[in-house]
């Protein structure tokens, strides 16, 4: 693979720095000789502590009374309002400091992906100084390691500054001081941070409230030229005796010789080799090796999903942008479409096992909130799955759940496991399917809507948020989960398919306008340019509009469109989700044109998604620049389907390449199809097609190429297909 990332220069700003992950523990190294800082974090870490007082006006019942009466100030009084205040929130861990004297010059980094390393390097007096930095691949320690004399630096950990508890003041809610970042770490109100040093070893510890502490501690020891330093973020959570376990563990991998380094060079050797691609764009290739490195670097089975800033909240002494929580009208979802495809199964497995823990979460939230049966998690979240309110009619949408538990059937489709649809899939589903049903009213003809609806997140807060029902948005996550639950059911031979079936037949038809486009209600179409393609949602991600028919015909008319508004109200994502539809009408040029702009401009060097057009190159009007990682995830699954496609056993191998690729060579292998197949592909010169295939469950396949069909056939478990054909 051999994939870098290259700095000539001192890299000035976090959301630049070169990142480095483990899935729970992550590290940002950047800085200037005088001052090189590693800032630390780790996924778990959040100050849970509610400063809001939950009353009886909190409800389901009563945001759709005021949201019928059209009574938008009391709804911002009663439910945005708790997000106004600083906690809940994910919280930083601290840095590290490394401090060489009389130094000023630049720092040329460089981070290899194949072994998720960082090198830097910078001259020194007359001798080149060395520093080489990593997060264990499985250990739970960060390693730094200085080619230098001792006397040349000295080093530093740092607690992150926050506010003296005592000192605490009282919010009062105003709509118009609401910020992406809403205030700084002084806002938070702790008691004195505990610092020590005891030989070999400094550490301090940060208690935040009676039942939460964490702390971090570093070792430092002199081997002949090389000084290793070892960090470790621990927290009360991790058991009894936490902050002498971590010092163990510290002192160990300073003793640690080869092997730590070699074991944690296998495990990333080992991700890389689940799949891979091949393709004339080497830009857009390492772009995609890069989303892989950061997914497994912040996603780990055994650990919590990815937040918005995964294991690099910001360091620069603000809370991190909207907390650094869980979104689940968007972000979380999108960050957990591509490893599907890219056979990074365990790594993706984390969110599912996140989701299935607050399984009775969901349920009391259910009832607590909505008054109803069944499980439903709130919009905008805690790490422990409580609310933290926001703008309502997205951050409490009973229809986000849906789209928590399409996550559920996605990973069902994708590996036909049949043990994980009976214990996890079906069950999480069908619980959905219960909170959905008793939530939906009937209308005078009959069908079945929500009481009240909404698109995210068209038209903000205001009242004219509040669409007719049913929204497109809406229904077309009822749809999916209705169908996917009968035919679930089926499979399984229970009896609630017919119970299933009834509801979507009584659920009404998704609201096309004249010009075949997809609109966001029954009586109102999109007429602005706008960053979440909402509307569209049947089309991608959720696949319920095929394109074909009448299929072809919205679908091309939903992309005119948007073409039409254009990206000026746009933010990355945005062009990622345009790719997609892109690949879904198969149209391999603009795909990579819109893969480009994001990649190019809404991407940080590091790779990091910055949602704004920060460059300031004309593409949007939001111009900011703040860190979520949805944006890459969903880009590098756009390129995917750009690559391969299936549904219901039909495999289209490069369906939306560039014409260009295919004159010259792309491939890819062991991406990962419906029902566990494992499928890799090659176009040699635009004259053959090869490719192979392998199942790990009984299915039937149909491969295709544009339009030619190229062969089909019955596969039984363990059973391989390899084939060629001439395409001239």
């Amino acid at each position: 693979m051999n994939i870098t990332y290259n700095w000539k220069e001192n890299i000035s700003r976090w959301d630049e720095a070169v990142p480095l992950g483990n899935g729970k523990c992550g590290c940002l190294c950047w800085g200037s000789p005088e001052e090189i800082r590693f800032s630390l974090d780790r996924t778990d870490l959040w100050d849970r502590t509610v400063l809001w007082e939950q009353n009886k006006e909190f409800t389901w019942k009563n945001l759709v009374k005021l949201a019928k009466a059209g009574n938008t100030a009391k709804i911002r009084e009663i439910f945005d309002a708790p997000y106004y205040y600083p906690s809940p929130t994910k919280l930083t861990a601290g840095r590290i400091l490394l401090h060489f004297y009389g130094i000023d010059g630049e720092i040329e980094s460089v981070l290899n992906l194949e072994t998720a390393k960082a090198e830097m390097r910078f001259r020194s007096r007359k001798e080149t100084v060395r520093i080489s930095a990593w997060v264990h691949a499985v250990e739970q320690v960060g390693i730094i390691e200085v080619e230098a004399r001792e006397t040349e630096f000295s080093v530093e950990l740092k607690n992150p500054e926050f506010g003296e508890k005592g000192t605490e003041k009282e919010y009062v809610y105003c709509q118009e001081e609401r910020q992406i970042s809403q205030g700084n770490l002084k806002d938070l109100k702790y008691p004195p941070v505990i610092k020590k040093q005891e030989g070999e070893l400094q550490w301090f510890c940060q208690p935040v409230n009676d039942e939460f502490s964490y702390g971090v501690i570093v070792g430092r020891r002199k081997k002949d030229s090389v000084t290793r330093i070892v960090w470790k973020i621990v927290s009360s959570e991790d058991g009894d005796c936490w902050m002498e376990q971590g010092k163990q563990q510290v002192l160990g991998a300073l003793s640690a010789g080869d092997e730590l380094f070699d074991s944690h060079k296998k495990w990333w050797k080992d991700y890389f080799e689940e799949s891979g691609i091949c393709i004339p764009d080497k830009f857009m290739e390492k772009q995609w090796y890069m989303t892989n490195y950061l997914f497994a670097s912040t996603s780990r089975e055994g650990g919590v999903p990815m937040p918005l800033q995964g294991v690099w909240t910001a360091d620069e002494g603000t809370l991190p942008p909207w907390k650094g929580d869980y979104h689940n009208d968007l972000n979380t979802e999108l960050s957990y479409t591509h490893y599907l495809k890219a056979n990074h199964l365990e790594e993706g497995r984390c969110f599912l096992d996140f989701l299935w823990s607050l399984f009775d979460e969901g349920r009391r939230f259910a009832g607590e909130f909505y008054g109803a049966e069944g499980c439903c998690l709130p919009g905008t979240m805690t790490i422990d799955g409580k609310p933290l309110g926001g703008w309502p009619m997205y951050s409490l949408s009973p229809s986000n759940q849906m789209w928590l538990a399409h996550a559920f059937g996605e990973y069902y489709r994708y590996t036909g496991d049949s043990k994980f649809l009976r214990e996890r899939a079906y069950p999480y589903m069908k619980e959905t399917g219960i909170f959905i049903q008793s939530l939906l009213e009937e209308t005078e003809d009959g069908y079945l809507v929500l009481p009240v609806s909404s698109s995210p997140e068209i038209h903000d807060d205001t009242e004219r948020s509040w669409l007719t029902p049913v929204s497109n948005y809406d229904l077309a996550l009822m749809i999916r989960l209705f169908e996917t639950l009968e035919k679930l059911a089926g499979e399984l031979g229970k009896t609630e398919e017919l119970q299933w079936r009834h509801i979507r037949q009584r659920l009404p038809e998704l609201s096309v306008n004249k010009n075949k486009v997809l609109m966001l209600s029954p009586d109102e179409s999109l007429e602005e340019s706008h960053r979440h393609f909402s509307n569209a949602m049947a089309v991608s991600p959720l696949g319920i509009i095929d394109y074909e028919g009448e299929g072809k015909e919205i679908i091309d008319a939903v992309i005119a469109d948007y073409e039409r508004l254009g990206t000026s109200q746009w933010v990355g994502y945005t062009f990622a989700w345009m790719a997609h539809l892109y690949a879904v009408q198969g149209n391999g040029e603009k795909a990579a044109e819109y893969l480009r702009i994001f990649w190019e401009n809404f991407c940080s060097c590091n790779g990091f998604h910055l949602n704004g057009d920060f460059r300031k190159k004309g593409y949007s009007q939001f111009t900011y620049r703040p860190f979520t990682l949805e944006g890459n995830m969903f880009s590098a699954d756009a390129l995917q389907e750009m690559l391969f496609q299936m549904k219901d056993g039909k495999i289209r191998l490069f369906p939306a390449v560039p014409k260009i690729w295919t004159e010259k060579q792309v491939s890819f292998y062991s991406f990962r199809g419906e029902k566990g197949i494992l499928c890799s592909a090659e176009i040699f010169e635009g004259r053959k097609l090869s490719w192979k295939i392998y199942t790990e469950n009984s299915v039937y396949i149909q491969i295709q190429y544009q339009e030619r069909l190229c062969g089909k056939k019955r596969l039984e478990p363990g059973q391989w297909w390899e084939e060629s054909l001439m395409l001239e």
